[in-house]
């Protein structure tokens, strides 16, 4: 194996170097934890009928048991991304899975509707400490560039097809076992990926120890839980309830309030120079973006499936799998092959503009369209272009961060995909509320003129998702710098060790 000028000196025993000969194993630890986070979005949602039926809840109640996790997760990542600075990453992560294993078991057990959605809020909040502690140890595991780009690429793709993964694997556990194992399954998966983070993460303590930023952490969460909630609640009340108003409107202030106390304090916890680099906001924008749109396809697509073509969860799943091998293809090879010589503004533009391309490709779906002709090709172009974007994009968003910022940087990256997807959802959902309405204005109310304003509410949310990605084109194209990413700087995050 070739080794660079870091690999010169023996690793001390105890202590697992960026080099060592088990380091993409590394990227399985990871990789793994990525995957649980990502796809404990999703997994819930096909499970939820018989959850719903196991313990009597409402359908009021029922988006609680989804929006708990999302609250949680979205509103305290930096703060997790942080902690994982003061900390250690290796320390948070083992934390963060610990306790998402923890909140697991008691929710696989839930005996009442509080109980559940607690467990939830539990999970989110684990998930906040977990996915940015895994991002950064990443970024230092993985320090030569051709290496660095294969682990970005494989990661992007875990990060855009673990939401399709969970579908599928709820439908499998919710058909074959029970609700409560779409929750149970991540004890396996935490415990795998504990077992590889004790032997195999780097256990260098952390040299950088800032300060934690209590106004400003206090300021940052409440904001994304007003954000999160206010269209959450949008989804279910409409845009012009009083109580989604206050709350978008306190996220705004908060927001506001949040980045005039990052421009004063002493150390803050997201520094500006992060999200002010161009190259940086503009991959955080792209993935903020891009989980916008990608819940359109996840959503909406499985209603589609389920209720027009009548397909049972776990062909549903199925159906989603060539999107995911699409995208795990472009994500890797963009990063692996095309990253180090066109640069990220190419990649990550085109790539906007093909997942908008597969989403006009499904807008032709009808009553009595068959997969191979009018579903398949959306998605598979759909998931190419997600992959153009995600990989480059988290690569993007940390190269040259210092490495007391990196874990801050790392958990700003999921905030924008969890955030981008909360609002995504509740934005998509009542624009097809709203068409289906339209559509049975003058029409007799039958099942067959139902089923249709059903489609046509599933045709009109893919038209908006594919002018969200035609956005991102061009917040791509206009904020991302031209040319390839620069070499790490002594002391960021890609020659931290």
């Amino acid at each position: 194996m070739t080794t660079t000028t870091v690999d010169r000196t023996a690793t001390p025993p105890g202590r697992t170097g960026n080099h060592h000969r088990l380091r993409w194993f590394s990227l399985g630890v990871l990789g793994l934890a990525q995957l649980m986070v990502v796809l404990d979005a999703t997994i819930v949602n096909i499970a939820l009928p018989a959850a719903q039926h196991s313990l009597a809840f409402s359908d009021g109640d029922r988006q609680w048991v989804v929006t708990a996790y999302a609250l949680a997760f979205g509103s305290l990542l930096l703060l997790g991304g942080r902690l994982s600075d003061l900390f250690g990453r290796r320390t948070t992560f083992m934390i963060g899975l610990v306790g998402f294993a923890v909140m697991s078991a008691v929710g696989g057990a839930a005996g009442s509707f509080g109980m559940l959605v607690a467990a939830r809020a539990g999970q989110g909040a684990f998930a906040a400490l977990l996915a940015p502690s895994a991002l950064s140890l990443l970024a230092v595991t993985f320090t030569r560039a051709d290496e660095r780009a294969k682990a970005f690429g494989i990661f992007g793709a875990i990060a855009g097809g673990g939401g399709a993964l969970g579908l599928l694997l709820g439908g499998m556990l919710t058909e074959w076992a029970s609700w409560r194992w779409c929750l149970y399954v991540n004890l396996a998966f935490a415990l795998l990926a504990l077992i590889g983070a004790y032997y195999l993460l780097d256990r260098t303590p952390s040299e950088h120890r800032p300060r934690l930023d209590i106004p400003g952490t206090l300021a940052v969460s409440a904001a994304l839980f007003s954000v999160v909630y206010g269209f959450s609640h949008a989804e279910s009340s409409g845009w012009g309830n009083a109580v989604t108003v206050a709350f978008l409107a306190a996220g705004v202030v908060l927001l506001g309030v949040f980045a005039w106390l990052q421009r004063r304090v002493e150390h803050p916890l997201l520094p500006l120079r992060i999200i002010l680099d161009r190259t940086r906001g503009g991959a955080y924008l792209s993935v903020f973006l891009t989980g916008s749109g990608m819940f359109a396809v996840f959503l909406f697509l499985t209603f589609y499936l389920q209720t027009v073509l009548g397909y049972t969860p776990i062909v549903t799943g199925l159906a989603f799998l060539p999107m995911v091998a699409g995208m795990m293809v472009a994500a890797t090879s963009s990063t692996a092959v095309f990253l180090p010589r066109i640069g990220p503004r190419v990649l990550m533009t085109a790539g906007m503009v093909v997942a908008a391309l597969g989403m006009l490709m499904l807008t032709r779906i009808g009553l009595d369209s068959t997969y191979a002709v009018h579903i398949l090709p959306g998605l598979v172009v759909t998931g190419t272009g997600m992959g153009m974007v995600f990989a480059p994009s988290m690569q993007s968003a940390i190269t040259g961060v210092r490495p007391e910022d990196s874990g801050v940087a790392s958990a700003t990256v999921n905030t924008m995909q969890q955030v981008g997807g909360s609002i995504g959802t509740a934005l998509l959902s009542t624009i097809a509320a709203t068409a289906m309405s339209d559509f049975m204005v003058g029409r007799a109310p039958t099942p067959h003129t139902a089923a249709l304003a059903a489609v046509h509410s599933y045709t009109t949310t893919f038209w908006w998702a594919a002018g969200i990605f035609a956005v991102g084109a061009v917040v791509a194209a206009v904020l991302v710098r031209p040319g390839l990413l620069p070499d790490a700087p002594e002391g960021a995050v890609a020659a931290a060790h």
